[in-house]
């Protein structure tokens, strides 16, 4: 079957390569795995909890309606990254078979009532639709934000996309020289100079109104391991917690695992969208394999 329902998780298959396959728990309708041909996509910490305990440490955790702690009137109770990583989604079922496309909701009924309950009076009345594509060579998560209120609220938007690679000092991150950069380490907003960017240490970057036509592609060692393709969310964090920062993260398991992973994370943070009654929202993530190095300026 192209589509199971396995309980906690949910799995498509893509019907002419079966070992090209999606994960999806329910818990955060986060993906967890993406393998194609076999080969996991996605970086997901050994010592993630998936029993529903806390939100899921890799794959695609899903941030709304806050990205950081925020001291905006209606967010500054919140904790960061907001509730929707740590509620449990309603699975809606499969939309098309093939490409397999399934559909997750959630509304305030799923929402975690303790972290929801702390977004503006607590009353903000919304409905999420997450739309999961798999296709042979790439993945597409697609988001629709709708207001079911009788007043306005605002929100950010991410998806926390941890990539896997084979060694994070062999990988280079490109297409973003020339962008505004908010570097959360040191506090300070610059021009990024960088051809490409390395790691040697922690970094940790906010890329402010990147075009969408841009797309970020991961490099290692001269080849192009992932591309990120965005619509309709113009940020992008760059993150990887290196030597010290995974130490203090207890779920980060192996704590060489920084080695292994870097996070490319499109979203809608450095401001936030406001939506009226009866308005929706969308947005989507598109990660695709193959294709040779393409240098695009800003």
């Amino acid at each position: 079957m192209a589509v199971e329902d396995l309980g906690d998780t949910v799995e498509l298959t893509f019907p002419s390569s079966p070992k090209t396959r999606v994960t999806i728990l329910k818990y955060g309708a986060t993906v967890i795995s993406w393998k194609v041909a076999d080969v996991e996509q996605l970086w997901l910490s050994e010592g993630a909890k998936l029993d529903g305990s806390k939100p899921v440490r890799g794959g695609i955790p899903l941030v709304f309606p806050v990205f950081g702690k925020s001291a905006e009137e209606g967010f500054q109770a919140l904790p960061q990254h907001g509730f929707a990583r740590n509620s449990t989604w309603e699975f809606l079922g499969q939309t098309t078979e093939n490409p397999p496309t399934v559909q997750f909701a959630l509304s305030p009924a799923e929402a975690n009532p303790e972290v929801y309950s702390k977004w503006g009076k607590g009353d903000n009345d919304f409905t999420l639709f997450l739309t999961i594509t798999l296709n042979d060579d790439n993945l597409t998560t697609k988001i629709e934000v709708s207001n079911s209120d009788s007043k306005p609220w605002t929100f950010n938007w991410l998806f926390h996309t941890y990539l896997k690679v084979n060694e994070i000092e062999d990988t280079l991150v490109n297409n973003l020289p020339g962008e505004e950069c908010y570097d959360q380490l040191i506090a300070e907003t610059y021009e990024e100079k960088s051809p490409a960017i390395d790691f040697t240490q922690e970094l940790d970057r906010i890329y402010r109104n990147v075009s969408t036509d841009k797309v970020v592609q991961v490099i290692e060692l001269g080849k192009v391991v992932h591309n990120v393709k965005r619509v309709n969310l113009p940020d992008l964090v760059v993150w990887n917690p290196w030597v010290e920062k995974s130490k203090g993260m207890a779920d980060f398991e192996p704590k060489s695992g920084y080695h292994k992973m870097v996070c490319i994370e499109p979203g809608h943070v450095h401001d936030f969208v406001e939506l009226k009654p009866g308005e929706s929202w969308t947005a989507e993530q598109i990660i695709y394999k193959g294709d040779a190095i393409k240098l695009q300026s800003i």
